[in-house]
């Protein structure tokens, strides 16, 4: 909301006093005096900027000779040697402020990058994080003059802290200076105060801080039948019972509350009747003035609450009290569960993620499980389109959450299960250092799967390319005397993926990781097996999953009838100049076969369609409904100028997800678009955070996305027009086969061959 100039005169005035009267019982909110530490002109020495933390310690420092304005800038110095493999300087500050949108803006230059520099900014709450972004997928790399560069958060009014940085991975050196917080567009130290958070059941239950006081080394069948039972009720009552949804309880440790009973049960009917007293425990659910009630209306996905109506499994008792919960839930009213501002996507509030517990803990174990599988079902727009048995699932996971004997079986347990979700967003990004394959180190080689092969297509530095005795187009056969095929069966379970080409896609990013030095590697060559001796070394984490796009400018002209602008360093700000270049061409390749540096579907798909044109709809859930998903009306893109005449064809592979398979769906909306290449990844969506105990955190999609006649996105990816694939011959060969395709679709069938690879390789 834009502040009036009374309101803005008042504040302004408010904070005069304030400076005036602050005493050290009384300082200035940090936020006011942050900018000078953003600035960097604090510094006395050379050593971590002042005001900042980070690490590793040996690769961060005030540098008093390059700086972008002033005397001072931060400098993050990677060397293969350094530890880790990545640097992150790091600033915080209380969320004391109110606003829609914050942005952490700044200049950087880059020496020899050889992954990525970028900004990055999170917000916490109660210890977890709600909202996260950087610029990881932009590719910021190698050697760039300075530049300023941005990123935006949506302010969310449950966070109570801001982290923000600076982070460089891979080696080189990266400087940053002059940064810059805005809260709608203004300093942040201009930002209203927010008002008091109010404290909740939350701060004040400690009972099981320090652990769940639940036992055991086994669990018979009757035990994980009423687990199952339990997990069930709970999260329908999480999400329904008033107690609960206004805030009343703290709903995890009530799980902890009536767990021993569940376990001590012998059978089911003695279960039951112990959750039935549990529920008459919270009180007394009155009936609802006005109540909530499902409609039909644009819906979905509904409820999946037929199994509160088993009497045969619940018995009468517990499934009337469950019914009457459900005839009688509050409209609207959630205290674990709220939207994203402007997105709608859920944000899980208040999940707490308890990273003091000690594991194993098995009660704080079940409660990860019971608190994913029922996000999965009551807030995943695409559990349907995962195709799992989701009650089957929850009973095949109790025995192994629950009697994982250490912290990384337990993560391991966890990462098995979200897996199920089939979503390429829905992955346990806390804890991939303990997913196959492991270690520090891998060969100096880049690979991908190609017809279900793994094969090497190129290396991860000059260096390792003269030195290597890899050739591209190997197919790799065995590591260390495993086949791939082997290894690529063990580990499938682990890997979250909405496809298998995001799965092999993914796979391929760490194939070779394990412990540093000596590797036997088995390849196939030709026709021929080959074995090599190579050495496992650091390298830098890829950044994101790739590109398969052309390296060099962002935009060029392949010939005068062809242009080419690929999206993983594109400015919005760039494109109006792009499409004015591009004219004269008979049509325009759109390399998305990466993640888009900005975003990209309106910018530039309103200079590509000649009118009013719906391109997506959404599905959102409904707090009042926990379950039921709705379509929301169609997004449209309307022309603007300069406009785009020629034919434009959309290149797209596994390496295509959420937001470029959003704006893949945008532009290919276009009236003479094609999109060209192969399955997408499948996952589009905005995503949503999974707080976890033991400070784990995971991801859902949180928003489902269609074309706008209502045809599915996710697992399917956006399909192309043509299929191309890469092939091995082709990689041998050093030739891009579906940018060729791509050109080949604007000169036409007749363009001789030489003349079309020449082109896709300008």
């Amino acid at each position: 909301m834009k502040k009036s100039p009374l309101i803005a005169l008042l504040f302004s005035c408010t904070l005069c006093l304030h400076a005036q009267t602050a005493t050290k019982a009384d300082p200035l909110p940090e936020r006011q005096t942050v900018q000078k530490v953003l600035g960097f002109e604090v510094e006395e020495g050379g050593g971590l900027p002042t005001g900042w933390h980070g690490g590793p310690a040996a690769t961060i420092a005030a540098d008093n000779k390059i700086a972008h304005s002033g005397q001072w800038s931060a400098r993050l110095e990677r060397k293969p040697d350094s530890e880790g493999t990545f640097s992150t300087l790091t600033k915080s500050l209380p969320m004391d402020f109110a606003g829609t949108e914050i942005e952490l803006r700044g200049f950087l230059r880059l020496q020899d990058v050889s992954d990525f520099v970028g900004l990055w900014m999170r917000e916490d709450a109660d210890g977890n994080s709600v909202a996260f972004t950087n610029m990881q997928d932009q590719k910021v790399h190698g050697t760039r003059d300075w530049a300023e560069y941005s990123i935006k958060l949506p302010v969310n009014s449950h966070a109570d802290r801001l982290v923000f940085g600076v982070l460089a991975s891979g080696t080189g050196t990266a400087w940053a200076d002059d940064l810059q917080l805005l809260v709608d567009g203004k300093p942040i130290a201009d930002a209203p105060a927010a008002p008091p958070k109010p404290r909740t059941v939350l701060d004040t239950d400690h009972e099981f801080d320090t652990g769940s006081r639940i036992a055991m080394d086994h669990l018979t069948p009757i035990q994980i039948e009423n687990l199952a039972t339990l997990g069930r009720v709970w999260g329908f009552l999480k999400y329904h019972h008033p107690q609960v949804t206004s805030g009343q309880r703290h709903w995890d440790y009530e799980l902890f509350r009536v767990m021993p009973r569940m376990l001590a049960a012998t059978d089911r009917a003695q279960a039951n009747a112990a959750l039935v007293q549990w529920i008459d425990g919270l009180g007394q659910v009155p009936d609802c003035k006005p109540c909530a009630h499902v409609t039909l209306d644009n819906l979905d996905i509904k409820p999946d609450l037929d199994w509160i109506h088993h009497q045969e499994v619940l018995g009468k008792p517990l499934s009337e009290r469950l019914e009457h919960i459900y005839e009688n839930r509050v409209e609207s009213q959630q205290f674990y569960v709220s939207l994203v501002k402007y997105t709608g996507n859920p944000s899980f509030d208040h999940e707490l993620t308890y990273s003091a517990v000690k594991f194993p803990d098995p009660g704080y174990q079940i409660l990860a499980l019971y608190r994913l599988w029922n996000i999965m079902q009551y807030w995943a727009p695409y559990r349907e389109v995962a195709g799992q048995n989701w009650p089957q699932v929850l009973s095949e996971f109790i025995p192994k959450v629950a009697l994982a004997k250490d912290k990384d079986a337990y993560q391991l347990a966890m990462m098995e299960l979200i897996a199920r979700a089939n979503d390429t967003h829905a992955n346990l990004w806390s804890s991939l250092q303990v997913r196959p394959p492991v270690g520090e180190c891998a060969l100096p080689i880049d690979m991908r799967f190609i017809d279900d092969q793994p094969v090497v297509t190129g290396y991860s530095t000059k260096e390792a390319e003269s030195a290597s005795e890899f050739k591209a187009g190997d197919i790799v056969n065995e590591l260390d005397g495993v086949a791939v095929t082997k290894l690529v069966a063990t580990w499938t379970p682990l890997y979250a993926d909405s496809n298998q080409a995001a799965r092999l896609r993914d796979m391929a990013q760490g194939l070779t990781r394990g412990k540093c030095g000596a590797a036997s590697v088995q390849v196939r060559r030709g026709n021929e097996m080959v074995q090599l001796s190579a050495n496992r070394v650091h390298v830098a984490a890829t950044a994101g999953h790739g590109t398969h796009d052309l390296p060099g400018d962002t935009f060029r002209l392949l010939s005068k009838d062809v242009a080419y602008v690929k999206l993983s360093t594109i400015k919005a700000v760039d494109v109006p100049h792009y499409i004015d270049l591009a004219k004269e061409t008979k049509g325009l390749i759109v390399d998305i076969r990466n993640y888009p540096s900005d975003f990209m579907p309106f910018v530039l798909g309103s200079l590509l369609v000649t009118g009013h044109t719906p391109f997506v709809t959404f599905t959102q859930c409904d707090l009042s409904n926990p379950g039921a998903f709705r379509f929301a009306d169609p997004l449209a893109i309307d022309p603007a100028l300069p406009h785009y005449g020629g034919k434009v064809v959309i290149l797209v592979d596994e390496v295509s997800q959420s937001q470029a398979e959003y704006t893949a769906m945008a532009l290919r909306s276009a009236p003479n678009a094609v999109v060209v290449g192969s399955t997408t990844a499948g996952a589009d969506g905005n995503v949503s955070t999974i707080p976890l105990p033991g400070d784990l955190r995971g991801l859902i999609s949180g928003l489902g996305v269609y074309y706008p006649d209502k045809r599915p996105t996710q697992r399917v990816g956006i399909k192309a027009d043509i299929e191309v694939k890469p092939t091995v011959a082709g990689v041998k060969a050093g030739r891009d086969e579906v940018l060729e395709q791509g050109i080949r679709q604007i000169v036409g069938a007749d363009a001789p061959r030489a003349e079309v690879e020449r082109l896709a390789k300008e």
